[in-house]
């Protein structure tokens, strides 16, 4: 029977047998091979995606938000609270509804689309909109937190950090070691941060014998740490990663230096071909997001500067149908055609 994240992995969490785990099932999403672009196979260069987007609610979140939201309850937290429009919202509300407490979504006027909060929605969780932009929303959550029996489950939670490590444990216990690289998108810095943690614990353990180079991707329009410094306005398609001062920065940067990493920029045009690839070529539907992360390597291919015959990881961190607009933009639909065989048949290609 599968286990609980928490369960699986329980001697290497900060969790306690007072603990109450509260679990969709997440984790243990598929390490899928790729058969990679025609750069990857010259090279030799095996690839593989770590599929997040088949978490509970679609995103690498549930990792994190499972623990974080048991250890509020162990706390005797009566809700938990988070600045958010995306991911973070949908699996703090899902959690909390599991765990039957309430949920509090804080975000900034005008900046609701109802498409991005309509999963917590219908998971019950209370959206408060304030007059103001998102630091003063994520200012205001922090202080509920301190002065009510309120969790915050945004990023800046450490239990956040402590379950998504665990996706390492799983590539590693998968492969039966670590990859050579390890490839994801960086937005907020807390996934490459947990992955690097991840990896040094199960090294550190002999459950490893090497250690992965990690290699961070950020969007152009939304790179600070490519840049040395925060963007006040980041501005890129791919929206989870639309962030211009990361929570993790000084983690991410200790990720890159000790593994011999790097972390680099990648352009909208890049991530939407990696983006089509997947899906095409793959029948992986990942947000553009995580796209990020397969057009870094595949930038790196071109360009000659990963090792032949290497074993590359990337992460996807949500599932596509996260972001439909940007499917819808990218999809054609062709013209109707006549009720007729021979019609069907010449616009399917067949004839």
């Amino acid at each position: 029977m599968r286990l609980p994240l928490i369960e699986r992995y329980r001697a290497h969490l900060p969790v306690s047998e007072k603990t109450p785990v509260v679990s969709l099932l997440e984790g243990s999403t598929p390490l899928l091979p790729l058969k990679g672009p025609e750069e990857a196979r010259a090279l030799g260069v095996r690839l593989y995606a770590k599929y997040e987007g088949l978490n509970p609610t679609g995103s690498f979140k549930d990792r994190g938000m499972t623990l974080a939201v048991s250890k509020a309850v162990e706390a005797g937290a009566k809700a938990v609270a988070a600045a958010s429009t995306g991911n973070t919202a949908a699996s703090a509300a899902a959690y909390a509804a599991r765990a039957g407490i309430r949920a509090i979504v804080v975000l900034p006027a005008g900046y609701v689309a109802l498409g991005k909060v309509a999963q917590s929605l219908v998971h019950g969780a209370r959206i408060v909109q304030v007059e103001g932009n998102f630091d003063q929303a994520l200012r205001l959550t922090r202080e509920l937190s301190e002065r009510y029996p309120v969790a915050l489950v945004n990023s800046l939670n450490p239990y956040r950090l402590q379950g998504q490590k665990t996706l390492a444990f799983e590539v590693v216990d998968e492969l039966g070691d670590a990859p050579h690289y390890h490839a994801l998108p960086v937005g907020n810095a807390g996934n490459i941060t947990a992955h690097w943690m991840g990896y040094k614990e199960y090294h550190a353990l002999g459950k490893a014998k090497r250690l992965p180079r990690m290699l961070g991707f950020q969007a152009a329009g939304a790179a600070p740490l490519v840049l040395g410094r925060p963007v006040e306005k980041p501005e890129t398609l791919a929206t989870a990663i639309r962030i211009g001062n990361p929570a993790s920065w000084e983690g991410a940067v200790r990720a890159k230096e000790e593994s011999g990493g790097l972390i680099e920029a990648v352009t909208d045009e890049e991530i939407l071909e990696a983006y089509r690839y997947l899906a095409a070529e793959e029948g992986i539907f990942c947000e553009p997001a995580s796209a990020a992360a397969l057009a870094g390597v595949w930038k790196l291919l071109k360009e000659g500067r990963l090792e032949p015959g290497s074993t590359v990881v990337l992460t996807l961190t949500g599932h596509g149908l996260k972001d439909p607009g940007t499917a819808e933009r990218v999809a054609r639909l062709g013209e109707a055609v006549p009720a007729r065989l021979e019609a069907v048949a010449e616009a399917a290609g067949l004839v």
